[in-house]
């Protein structure tokens, strides 16, 4: 099954494609998808709303007890892989952290997640730490997903926990051989605001 749901997050098919294209061709509902993945915030779903009507056509999400959500894990991830990495995204400084840093990371073939998480939180800080309370709340899942992204590809995959986006928290999944981790966003987000304090 791991080695299908990774085939399925790596091949380019008609239907990715497609969503791609639909994407593009679409800011506002790419802006939508945006907010849904990174903001955080529980999105109404509401059919009569042109945008919401046009994702749920297209088939990127579904009404989850009266708020969206992306329709399954496979297009949440390749949603995810697809604004982590534009262009854009691969050459920020965090991005760049995670790739030539990776290393320290992972030890025996296990992945050190206290270590990564400090080692975020400094860099965070590092690069960040003039930004505002909202700025770090809502970038700071981005930043910390970009710096994941590297240290855990090809290898390890990652998700957030659809039923904590509804709460004041968002857990990340981390699957790295065989061993989960759970990632409590909300918390990393705090550990970040008061090293910048």
């Amino acid at each position: 099954m791991n080695e299908a749901v990774k085939i399925l997050l790596t091949e380019q098919n008609a239907l990715f494609e497609s969503l791609w294209d639909k994407l593009n061709q679409y800011p506002e509902m790419r802006g939508r998808i945006y907010d849904l993945l990174f903001r955080g915030e529980p999105i109404p779903f509401n059919i009569d709303d042109p945008v919401t009507n046009l994702l749920h056509m297209f088939g990127f999400v579904k009404n989850e007890g009266g708020t969206m959500q992306v329709a399954n894990r496979i297009f949440e991830t390749r949603l995810y892989n697809y604004f982590l990495m534009t262009a854009e995204a691969s050459r920020t400084e965090m991005f760049r952290l995670g790739s030539d840093e990776k290393n320290q990371f992972v030890a025996d073939g296990h992945l050190d997640v206290e270590h990564l998480l400090e080692k975020f939180v400094e860099y965070f800080d590092d690069i960040y730490g003039d930004q505002n309370q909202k700025f770090v709340e809502e970038d700071g899942r981005r930043y910390f997903m970009l710096f994941l992204k590297p240290i855990i590809n090809g290898t390890g995959n990652y998700y957030v926990e659809a039923r904590t986006r509804n709460r004041k928290q968002t857990d990340l999944i981390i699957d790295y051989h065989g061993e989960q981790f759970v990632i409590e966003l909300k918390i990393c987000a705090r550990q970040c605001l008061q090293r910048t304090r």
